[in-house]
C-alpha cells in the first residue's frame, strides 16, 4: 500500500471537494438565517395584522384599511419567497452532498486498495 505524495491528483481532488462542501455549508447557513429572519418577520406581521384588524372592528378608518393591503402584501411576498427559496435549496443541497458522499467514498475506497 503507497502513501498518497503532496502532489497526488487524488488528495488534490479531496481537497478541492471539501472546498466545495464548506462553501456550500457556508451558503446553507447564509441561507438559513435568511429564513429564520422572514419567518421572524412574517410572525411580527401576522401580529400587526391581527392588531389592525381588530382596531377596524371598531372604527372604519382607510389608514387602517391601506396598512392592512400593504401588510397583506408583504406576507404574500414573504411566504413565496420562503417556498420559491428554500424548498429547490434543500433538494439541491441533497442532491449535491449525496453525491459528495459518493464521490469521498469512492476516493476512500481506491485509497484503501
Amino acid at each position: 500500500m503507497s502513501s498518497p505524495k503532496s502532489g497526488d491528483p487524488q488528495e488534490n481532488e479531496l481537497a478541492q471537494i471539501l472546498i466545495e462542501v464548506e462553501q456550500s455549508l457556508a451558503q446553507l447557513q447564509s441561507r438559513y438565517d435568511q429564513v429564520k429572519q422572514d419567518w421572524e418577520k412574517r410572525s411580527q406581521i401576522k401580529a400587526r395584522q391581527q392588531e389592525l384588524k381588530q382596531q377596524q372592528d371598531r372604527s372604519l378608518t382607510q389608514p387602517l384599511k391601506t396598512e392592512l393591503r400593504s401588510l397583506k402584501q408583504e406576507l404574500e411576498s414573504l411566504e413565496l419567497n420562503l417556498e420559491s427559496v428554500l424548498l429547490p435549496d434543500i433538494f439541491w443541497q441533497v442532491v449535491r452532498f449525496v453525491f459528495l458522499g459518493i464521490a469521498i467514498g469512492w476516493f476512500l475506497h481506491i485509497y484503501a486498495t
